[in-house]
């Protein structure tokens, strides 16, 4: 063994146990309104069929923890106290399959690095809606030859009606927060499981 190759296992043991302490969640934060989760590695995927519709809502948790701000953090923080928490924002993807037609309506939401935590404004949507397009339901890679509409330049009463059809089928602020609860327990277990996994690896001769 390198010398260092015992300190560094040493090191993740405690590791492990000090994020097996603040862990939240056991397992994993349900999403209410009748969701069902299927997980798959880091990639997460919530489905909710209502009236002649299929709802698929994917993320994936890899590079969801926005960059925290280096010099706050060094600053403010004294020894013993808790590292900030990390809270994970991932982009996600809304499906809307409708029985009777052979096209999927895709969603592509992000979370604005700005407004986590601007709690100020009540009406404010803590989710953005940045592309939309249609894609041959079932059809496992999508077309780029497929129109995009892009939501930067796009009228807002249209994106408002957008952003009111996703409500009305479950995406909300409050499916929002949840998917953030969710994904930031996810990303956190999944972390856990590096830091074990990398144990056994520095460990393995």
């Amino acid at each position: 063994f390198p010398p260092g190759d015992k300190a560094f296992a040493q090191f993740l043991s405690d590791e492990i146990k000090e994020e097996k302490k603040i862990q939240k969640h056991k397992s994993l934060p349900k999403v209410s309104g009748g969701w069902e989760l299927e997980v798959h590695g880091t990639e997460a995927k919530l489905v909710r069929k209502i009236a002649g519709e299929k709802i698929t809502v994917t993320f994936n948790i890899n590079n969801s923890i926005p960059p925290s701000d280096e010099e706050d953090t060094q600053e403010q923080q004294k020894p013993d106290e808790q590292e900030p928490e990390l809270t994970s924002t991932p982009n996600f993807v809304v499906e809307v399959i409708k029985d009777d037609t052979k096209q999927t309506l895709v969603l592509d939401c992000h979370f604005p690095e700005d407004e986590i935590g601007n709690e100020g404004e009540e009406e404010s949507d803590i989710f953005t809606i940045r592309e939309v397009s249609f894609q041959p339901t079932g059809e496992a890679d999508w077309k780029d030859t497929n129109y995009t509409l892009n939501t930067d330049s796009l009228d807002w009463a249209l994106y408002d009606h957008l952003m009111d059809f996703l409500a009305d089928r479950g995406v909300d602020n409050t499916f929002a927060d949840e998917l953030v609860e969710l994904s930031t327990a996810l990303e956190h277990q999944e972390y856990i499981k590096f830091l074990e996994d990398l144990k056994s690896f520095v460990k393995c001769q």
